[in-house]
């Protein structure tokens, strides 16, 4: 299904991805950034929180060497209350994130995960690449919602294309 060459590019555009919205995040006021505005976690926020909870979890069942975030599902738009402590985790967690697609390999892929699903209270195996695309999707979904709360908000969200990506992330 994927390769290991897949995982580290999407590892690549994922960092890309952050660290352009670190530059827009920057520039905006927390108060606009905790703003209420009608999307599933809320805020710019509330969502970029979220994903880093998200990005931490899954961390966690792909790499025995990464912890799971502390706070449970319903807590997770709430973990990174500000964008100082967003931005400080956002380039810890994609260091992260990083060196363990550069250890993936075949096999790797060709496994099975098991985990216990807080959200549905049961046990999940499924493919491992199955759930490594998953996460990589999961990633795109939430920023795309932040990048439609900063257009909204007047700011100039990054672009996204795969293809414009810079060969030298």
């Amino acid at each position: 299904m994927i390769t290991p060459a897949y995982v580290q590019r999407m590892a690549r555009y994922n960092a890309w991805q952050n660290n352009q919205l670190m530059g827009v995040v920057d520039v905006v006021d927390q108060v606009d950034l905790d703003l209420d505005r009608a999307a599933f976690f809320g805020s710019i926020q509330g969502t970029l929180s979220h994903l880093l909870w998200g990005d931490l979890l899954w961390m966690s069942r792909f790499d025995a060497r990464c912890d799971p975030p502390e706070a449970p599902l319903d807590k997770s738009k709430g973990n990174f209350k500000t964008k100082a402590a967003w931005q400080s985790e956002r380039l810890a967690c994609d260091g992260r994130i990083h060196r363990w697609a550069e250890d993936v390999s075949e096999s790797d892929l060709n496994d099975q995960i098991s985990w216990f699903s807080e959200a549905e209270q049961k046990d999940f195996s499924e493919d491992r690449s199955v759930c490594i695309v998953h996460f990589f999707n999961h990633q795109t979904h939430h920023r795309g919602q932040v990048h439609a709360m900063l257009t909204a908000a007047g700011q100039n969200a990054p672009v996204t294309d795969v293809p414009f990506m810079p060969e030298d992330i």
